[in-house]
């Protein structure tokens, strides 16, 4: 009677044992396959375009120059139309990420900053110039010039940016989501990321 007892306990031990390691070992295994469909996750995220936008503007370029000290001045001039289209860009392909297996936390270390591309096309009006003034090859570079710092300032004054940091934050909210479904914690910077909206609150 006492072997038979003894012989149950040893049964009962090692069955308990092999359930607790294949536990471990499934549980390792969830861990494994979440830290790789995040790492998917973040790798298929390409160059994202985030927002386009158009302006329009008329440019009144005047240059000039005197001849023979004060006694002659000669001036050129030309009306200059502008259509610009601007894409802001975020390419999160280069966004830095740390996985932390063991505490279950994805941490975006740095976000690349917005790539804004200016594509102007210049037509030229009503261009006056003489031989003794004639336009050269750096009146239209001095025109380019002004023109894109005109167009960067109306740029900062539009939405544009604006529109681009909520499209970001849009595709970040991926990530909150994807961990968030999976047990894990979204970090950027050491401050985790508890609810949806306070993305909308980072400093990006």
């Amino acid at each position: 009677m006492r072997k038979i007892l003894f012989g149950v306990v040893i049964t009962l031990i090692v069955l308990f044992t092999l359930k607790y390691c294949g536990d471990k070992r499934e549980d390792k295994l969830a861990l494994q396959e979440s830290s790789g469909l995040i790492q998917e996750q973040i790798s298929n995220v390409g160059k994202l375009i985030v927002t386009e936008g158009h302006f329009s503007d008329v440019f009144n370029y005047k240059n000039s120059k005197e001849i023979f000290g004060d006694y002659f001045t000669s001036e050129k001039k030309a009306l200059v139309v502008v259509n610009a289209d601007v894409t802001i860009a975020y390419d999160l392909s280069k966004i830095d990420f740390e996985i932390d297996q063991a505490n279950k936390t994805l941490t975006i270390l740095n976000i690349p900053e917005e790539e804004i591309k200016i594509s102007p096309d210049f037509e030229y009006y009503d261009i006056q110039a003489d031989f003794l003034n004639p336009f050269e090859a750096k009146d239209y570079n001095d025109i380019k010039n002004k023109v894109k710092i005109s167009l960067q300032k109306k740029i900062e004054a539009s939405d544009l940016k604006k529109n681009a940091k909520n499209r970001l934050v849009s595709e970040l909210s991926k990530f909150y989501i994807l961990t968030n479904s999976l047990g894990w914690t979204l970090q950027y910077n050491n401050q985790p990321i508890n609810t949806r909206e306070s993305l909308d609150g980072l400093n990006l």
